[in-house]
């Protein structure tokens, strides 16, 4: 029996000194397969991190960008793009408006920056991420942020894998390390990933907390403004009732008007800021335009502050919106009033500045006040939408804001020169035009109705209607009303003995008021049409269809003027 067992342990032995190099041999190989493997996924999971952080730089940029690409304010992009240079990984930034144009950028040698988003959205560097964001604010897309970052570096990556080489010299060595390592990455990876979410919630949470802060300020100014309208309206109608002096109902009835104007004009600096108002630009001659601002500026301003005109009769003629202009004008002057406190002087100089440089000949208007001036480190913030040194409630700051969004709408700037303590000069810079102004026009009277013409109203408020309505009768015109799109198709197929349709825009019901003026152009093309909105992005969509439109509110001579216009209009496609 000891000879058979003594046999048996030999050929085991021999076995197992034959298995071992192989196992060593196959361990090494699966070790190694393995650590190629580990290396190929730590490689794969730093990309997807790397590209999830370029990601969120992207996207953090992009939020911090809306407000200067709204504006096209080019510096204050620049400048927040030029920050990124503080990261060597990050070789090329580049913004992108809303028709995929580039803005503004910087790239490192040998990174590019293409030049349309569309070449954004394809390019792929061979050796980093890149990554396209789009910029947007509310609903609104705005523009794109195109960001490349580089990966680690070579020598970088290889020290990560140095313990892939050990593994094969020292098995079970290599074996802990390893696994330690992925641990540990592991571990980093989480981390990252808890410190990534953590910081998008303060990140979400403070524009939460900057957006409400901006709208409570807004709706506070807005209140004040309106409740003092409001206020002027009411009072004024509750002292019409109870006076009989023909003088002093004269004066009720024109502070009721001016408070009323100054409602329109405050909803029409709503809707510029929200970019709802489209400019109806015409050539205007500056001299004339800001001298007929006498009584305004005198009533808005107050008897403490004096206004003086320095406009050359030589100054160019621009073509700007007009009615923006003079908004643009009394809001700046408002704001130097109230730099001003109790009383003071603001100066209002125009000049002709010719082109040099490539940049083209333009009209400068300067408004120039005496009063506290505006510190260094606030120059940058007071034409930010909702910014506002007033105390809260009493300011919506928009004003400026319109200014700005006026000159740059109209191809121009605005510049601001200021000194603590001795006044501020905020400059408005406009394109000339080569072409002559217009002559003004007198005052409208309303012209009534000629011969037996018949309105059919769409309106769906009972009080517009009735407004309108009297308005329509106290014209001459023979008026009915029906109170939405679809009950004014069913009264035309009944009968369409109407001169012309006046409906509003935005009803209730499957037919809205542009619908309704196209179907009537289809089967009534005999009768006239025109429209009417409180709604300022409506005009937009009617003037592309051709449709003529009032806006809400309007007086009765504007009713007037309209009127013979659609009808004069109606007449001429009869015929």
């Amino acid at each position: 029996m000891k000879p058979a067992t003594q046999g048996r342990l030999s050929l085991g032995k021999v076995v197992g000194q034959m298995a071992t190099p192989l196992s060593a041999v196959l361990i090494a190989f699966l070790l190694l397969a393995a650590g190629l493997a580990a290396a190929i996924q730590l490689e794969q999971l730093g990309r997807v991190e790397k590209l999830r952080q370029t990601t969120v730089q992207a996207q953090v940029l992009a939020n911090g960008i809306a407000a200067p690409l709204a504006f096209e304010d080019d510096v204050a992009l620049q400048e927040y793009l030029n920050a990124l240079k503080a990261d060597p990984q990050i070789v090329a930034v580049a913004a992108y408006d809303g028709k995929g144009a580039f803005v503004a950028g910087f790239a490192r040698p040998p990174a590019r920056l293409p030049r349309l988003a569309a070449e954004a959205g394809r390019d792929s560097p061979p050796s980093g991420l890149a990554v396209t964001v789009p910029v947007k604010q509310g609903g609104t897309q705005l523009g794109s942020v195109y960001l490349q970052s580089t990966m680690d570096s070579l020598s970088r990556r290889l020290t990560r894998y140095l313990g892939i080489a050990v593994i094969v010299i020292a098995a079970a060595v290599l074996i802990v390390m390893l696994a330690a390592s992925y641990s540990s990455l592991r571990r980093a990876h989480q981390a990252l990933q808890a410190e990534i979410a953590s910081r998008q919630q303060a990140e979400e949470a403070l524009r939460q907390s900057q957006k409400m802060e901006a709208m409570g300020q807004l709706t506070g100014g807005v209140a004040h403004d309106f409740n003092n309208l409001l206020m002027v309206a009411s009072g004024g109608l509750d002292l019409m009732e109870r006076t009989q002096d023909a003088a002093r109902l004269e004066k009720l009835r024109a502070g009721i008007r001016q408070a009323l104007d100054r409602g329109a004009k405050l909803t029409r600096q709503l809707l510029a800021f929200s970019r709802r108002t489209p400019l109806n630009p015409e050539v205007v001659d500056l001299r004339e335009r800001i001298r007929g601002m006498d009584a305004l500026l005198e009533r808005s301003l107050g008897e403490s502050i004096e206004v003086a005109m320095h406009l050359p009769a030589d100054l160019w003629p621009v073509e700007v919106d007009a009615s923006e202009l003079e908004v643009a004008i009394l809001n700046i002057a408002l704001n130097a009033r109230d730099a001003m406190r109790k009383s003071g002087a603001i100066v209002i100089e125009g000049a002709n500045r010719p082109g040099h440089g490539g940049l083209p000949d333009r009209v400068q208007i300067a408004v120039t006040d005496n009063g506290e001036g505006i510190a260094p480190e606030l120059l940058n913030k007071i034409f930010e939408p909702f910014y506002t040194t007033k105390a809260v409630g009493q300011g919506t700051g928009l004003g400026l804001s319109q200014v700005y969004g006026f000159a740059r709408a109209s191809g121009g700037e605005v510049l601001v020169d200021s000194i603590v303590d001795r006044g501020t000069t905020i400059t408005l810079l406009l394109p000339r035009s080569l072409l002559a102004p217009r002559p003004g026009d007198g005052p409208v009277e309303p012209v009534g109705a000629s011969g037996k013409q018949r309105i059919l109203l769409v309106e769906d408020d009972d009080t517009v209607a009735d407004t309108v309505g009297g308005m329509l009768t106290t014209l001459g015109y023979e008026m009915e009303r029906v109170d939405n799109g679809d009950a004014a198709l069913r009264r035309l197929e009944r009968a369409d003995d109407f001169s012309l349709i006046l409906s509003d825009m935005i009803m209730p019901g499957e037919v809205g008021g542009m619908e309704l003026a196209l179907r009537v152009r289809t089967h009534w093309p005999h009768l006239g049409t025109m429209l009417m909105t409180g709604y300022s992005a409506a005009a937009a969509s009617a003037a592309k269809e051709g449709v003529p439109l009032l806006a809400k509110p309007f007086t009765i001579q504007d009713l007037s003027v309209h009127l013979m216009a659609a009808l004069d209009r109606a007449g001429g496609h009869r015929a």
